[in-house]
């Protein structure tokens, strides 16, 4: 286990690619087990992997994001989120908050919306006389709501490799979803003053509301189709994720009219790009994730985390803390596969129900994207805008704490997640 362990940390001291970091270590475990007959299992887990139907719902999913942004859908939402409190006080910060939610029901990802809104609201947001660190923290801030509110890339990661409902992950996700923006949108109104937040002169107007909505209502319905098919069992993840694409490119091409064939390759070979890097983590996490349960190292880890306490309470909270801590240092796709199959027979031995469980930590992993030193949506932001990370994580402390008393509630009250999957039958 040293010698593995040493392995992996050096070769991300050294800066490789996590993809390549997993794989490496993986295969000095199974070399370190007693020769180089074992070698074989490597390009069978490999491939075994990556060998889930489900797991096609991610490059549908990225590809429709990138249609919404190219054909205008997503600016759309953010002028419907304007029309709605940009008549507040820091109305850019909360309307940014409230595009973050609607582009989640997009695209799932995290750096997705980053991206995108680093590109469009931020510049926006420093023109109407907001600092640049503060408008991208709001903009982090918002990003992570978009692994919790479905469709979420990394609940199909989870509930395909722990065999957990996809469906009941994603009803799961809508509350802690609406919950994160709702706290950051209390705290941006509790500090507005404070930081003299600029206000739109413009107040609130009925008429300007239902004529944004009315340009929203084609991007508006595609999230609504996409959760309503999934979670009535008309389609599975994978199929809605097709059915989306479709969606957006016929109204990319034939509606709005400025999606044109050339742009598809771009948009395709960013998709590709994004998948591929995914994909290449998950294969690669699969040959450590086999030397570790052939090892029983998640069974040595669980039997460690009882030894110290029974109370489910405590074990919660050390999930938590421990899911964090990780987090600062890998990447979430990694650690998220390296670690379920060691914290989800945990959590079932302590009586969490699995959908539960599985939101805990994705939730504690997501939220570590925007924590440095490897906080990947801090990475995007600092990159698009010019931003110094160091500044955009001092205005961004406010929000990870109030993110964090989220995560809190979530971990140890149930019926936040559990409410409407049980509702709809999804969960025990």
């Amino acid at each position: 286990m040293i010698i593995v362990a040493t392995a992996f940390f050096m070769l991300l001291f050294l800066g490789m690619p996590v993809g390549i970091v997993l794989g490496v270590a993986g295969m000095v475990g199974i070399l370190d087990m007693g020769g180089g007959h074992f070698l074989a299992m490597v390009p069978d887990r490999f491939f075994s992997g990556l060998n889930l139907f489900p797991f096609l719902a991610m490059p549908f999913f990225i590809l429709a994001g990138e249609i919404m942004n190219r054909s205008g859908l997503t600016m759309n939402l953010v002028n419907f989120a304007q029309a709605l409190v940009g008549w507040l006080r820091g109305g850019m910060a909360h309307s940014n908050m409230l595009a973050s939610v609607m582009f989640a029901g997009l695209t799932g990802s995290a750096t997705a919306d980053a991206a995108a809104f680093g590109n469009t609201l931020v510049p926006a947001m420093k023109k109407a006389g907001y600092s640049g660190p503060y408008a991208c923290a709001v903009t982090a801030a918002g990003s992570i709501i978009g692994p919790i509110i479905p469709p979420s890339t990394l609940a199909i990661i989870y509930g395909s490799l722990m065999g957990v409902s996809i469906a009941g992950l994603f009803a799961a996700g809508i509350i802690p979803g609406l919950l994160l923006c709702l706290v950051c949108m209390c705290l941006i109104a509790a500090t507005a003053r404070r930081l003299n937040l600029p206000k739109d002169d413009r107040g609130p107007s009925l008429s300007r509301i239902l004529k944004e909505f009315r340009r929203s209502l084609l991007a508006l319905i595609l999230p609504v189709f996409i959760l309503a098919s999934i979670l009535t069992g008309i389609t599975t993840p994978t199929e809605a994720a097709a059915l989306a694409v479709f969606y957006a490119l016929f109204i990319g091409v034939f509606v709005y009219r400025n999606v044109r064939l050339r742009d598809l390759y771009a948009m395709l070979a960013r998709t590709a790009l994004i998948t591929g890097i995914i994909f290449l983590i998950i294969a690669s996490a699969s040959i450590l994730g086999w030397w570790m349960t052939f090892n029983q190292i998640p069974q040595l880890i669980a039997s460690g985390f009882l030894s110290i306490s029974q109370d489910p309470h405590v074990i919660v909270g050390m999930i938590v803390a421990m899911l964090l801590f990780i987090g600062l240092f890998m990447d979430i796709n990694a650690a998220l596969i390296i670690l379920a199959p060691v914290l989800a027979p945990l959590s079932l031995a302590i009586g969490l129900e699995p959908v539960h469980a599985g939101m805990i930590i994705i939730l504690s992993l997501t939220i570590s994207l925007m924590t440095p030193p490897v906080g990947a949506c801090l990475f995007v932001l600092a990159s698009v805008t010019g931003e110094r990370i160091e500044a955009i994580t001092r205005s961004l402390w406010p929000f990870i704490l109030a993110q964090l008393l989220v995560l809190i509630v979530t971990a140890y009250w149930q019926p936040i997640t559990l409410f409407i999957p049980r509702m709809l039958g999804l969960a025990n």
